[in-house]
C-alpha cells in the first residue's frame, strides 16, 4: 500500500484533522484502515484513535480522551521515528504531553489537537 498524504482519503482525512473536524477525519481514514494490511493497519488505527481522542475532548470527555491517547500511543510507539511520511517520534512525544496536560482540567480545555508532523 502506498501512503500519499497529498491525495485521496489520506489527504482528505489530514485536511479534516487540521481543520479540527475530528469525526470526519476519523471516517476518512477508517476507509483506508479497513483495506490495509499490517503493519500499516495498526499504524492507521493509532492515527484514528488520536482523531477520536480529540473528538472526545471536544465533547468534554477527558477520561475518554486519555484512554484513546494511551491506546494510540501503545500502537504508534512501536514504529520507527519516521513512518509513511509521519514523524512518529514527534507525534508520540506530543501525545505524551497531551496526556500529562489532561491531568490539569484548565489545560485540557485549551487543547484542540496535536499538530500534523511530517518527516
Amino acid at each position: 500500500m502506498e501512503f500519499d498524504w497529498s491525495q485521496g482519503a489520506l489527504a482528505e482525512g489530514l485536511r479534516l484533522y487540521d481543520a479540527g473536524e475530528f469525526f470526519a477525519a476519523h471516517e476518512a481514514w477508517e476507509g483506508v484502515w479497513l483495506g490495509a494490511q499490517e503493519p500499516d493497519k495498526t499504524f492507521l488505527q493509532g492515527l484514528i484513535q488520536v482523531t477520536a481522542a480529540f473528538y472526545h475532548l471536544r465533547r468534554n470527555n477527558p477520561l475518554g480522551t486519555v484512554l484513546l491517547l494511551q491506546a494510540a500511543l501503545r500502537r504508534l510507539d512501536r514504529y520507527p521515528a519516521c513512518y509513511r511520511g509521519v514523524s512518529v517520534a514527534l507525534l508520540c512525544h506530543d501525545i505524551r504531553q497531551r496526556i500529562l496536560a489532561l491531568d490539569d482540567v484548565k489545560a485540557a480545555a485549551q487543547l484542540d489537537s496535536i499538530p500534523t508532523r511530517t518527516c
